[in-house]
């Protein structure tokens, strides 16, 4: 699978939560060419403010792997993660981040561009019109 691929299925977890009405954001979590996690954002569902997508894989992959380090996997989520997510991120020292949509309100990349782990290699925009569109119609539907 490529990119694009492992996006939809990120999408298709996005579209999941938003059937829930979370806010639609979805990942996955790919080590050695397999999906080994697939989350979407549980915050309303739990109540718990902290509960991104993001941080749901990050705590699946590494009980998958049995380890906390997924410096040999990739995160394919759809939209880009805020600066708690990226922070994350770092300490779990992610070999690769792939996002959709960029987030010009709360991304990460606003407010230090650098929070990655420094070996982290970063994809974005991948299927950013879809991953944008979903957003954009979740929010309207809320007005």
């Amino acid at each position: 699978m490529n990119d694009e691929q492992y996006m939809r299925e990120a999408l298709r977890e996005a579209r999941e939560a938003g059937a829930e009405r979370e806010v639609p954001i979805g990942g996955v979590i790919v080590c050695g060419g397999r999906i080994i996690a697939r989350a979407h954002n549980l915050t309303e569902h739990l109540t718990d403010v902290t509960a991104h997508a993001e941080m749901q894989l990050i705590g699946m992959a590494a009980d998958y792997l049995g380890g906390k380090y997924l410096n040999d996997c990739t995160l394919y989520v759809t939209v880009e993660p805020c600066p708690m997510c990226a922070a994350a991120l770092a300490w779990a020292q992610l070999g690769r981040l792939v996002y959709g949509a960029a987030d010009p309100k709360r991304g990460y990349t606003l407010f230090s561009p650098s929070l990655l782990h420094p070996r982290t290699e970063v994809t974005a925009g991948v299927l950013a019109a879809d991953t944008s569109a979903l957003m954009t119609d979740f929010f309207k539907q809320q007005r």
